[in-house]
């Protein structure tokens, strides 16, 4: 995968866990053609950032092209303003962060590319106990992706699904992950990036390949994915 505005030099597979590092904030949006330029802030956690760096924000992959600590600036293209929330966003709105995943560390989330499938909207938060059980509006062309126990990023948030239908699906959020990213800030109606695991895509292609053939443990060990 590669992130907005990589070049030949910088090209690379790149990968996120969903575990977000920290919450920066939108300080500056620029229009250029169809595309933007967006200027975000940091903490000093994220002060070794480097050019051409890729980083997730707020679940859309992009690559740093510019550095003035504690800002940073990265470019996206009009397929990505159309196809994601980043268009939308507004100045000293809080947006998820986190550095794409180097190999040698560990896998806590779950595989996550950082290339949204579709932009959602909050149906939904009912308090559950001290958790939240926040409702995702969705259509059906990404909801055949989606398991019950199975992951979703959500603006970049590695979460577990709880419930799917055709239209919607939910999740359950502890207090912790609700302070440490944006979705302290959502609320009913508010526009998410979503992104489905990718691994039911290669299986669904797989399957494509011979729709008469069994999935099955066998099925998914000769492909890789047992």
């Amino acid at each position: 995968m590669i992130c907005e505005g990589q070049t030949s030099r910088s090209f690379g597979i790149v990968m996120f866990t969903g575990l977000i590092e920290e919450t920066g904030a939108v300080v500056k949006i620029e229009r250029k053609g169809e595309g933007a330029i967006i200027t975000i802030s940091h903490s000093s956690a994220l002060d070794d950032l480097k050019l051409g760096d890729s980083i997730s924000v707020d679940g859309i992959c992009l690559t740093i092209t510019h550095i003035q600590s504690p800002c940073f600036r990265a470019e996206a293209s009009g397929e990505t303003v159309r196809r994601t929330t980043l268009g939308s966003k507004k100045i000293h709105q809080k947006v998820n962060l986190e550095r794409a995943l180097r190999l040698n560390e560990r896998l806590g989330g779950h595989i996550v590319t950082g290339h949204i499938d579709e932009v959602g909207k909050i149906s939904s938060i009912v308090p559950e106990g001290t958790s939240q059980k926040i409702t995702f509006q969705i259509t059906r062309r990404i909801a055949q992706y989606l398991v019950a126990k199975g992951s979703v990023a959500v603006d970049g948030i590695s979460l577990t699904v709880n419930e799917v239908s055709s239209d919607h699906f939910s999740v359950n959020v502890i207090p912790y992950t609700t302070f440490n990213t944006s979705l302290e800030t959502k609320k009913a109606g508010d526009e998410v990036n979503i992104e489905t695991d990718i691994i039911g895509k290669y299986v669904e292609k797989l399957i494509a390949r011979d729709p008469n053939k069994k999935v099955d443990a066998q099925f998914l060990s000769e492909h890789g994915f047992l």
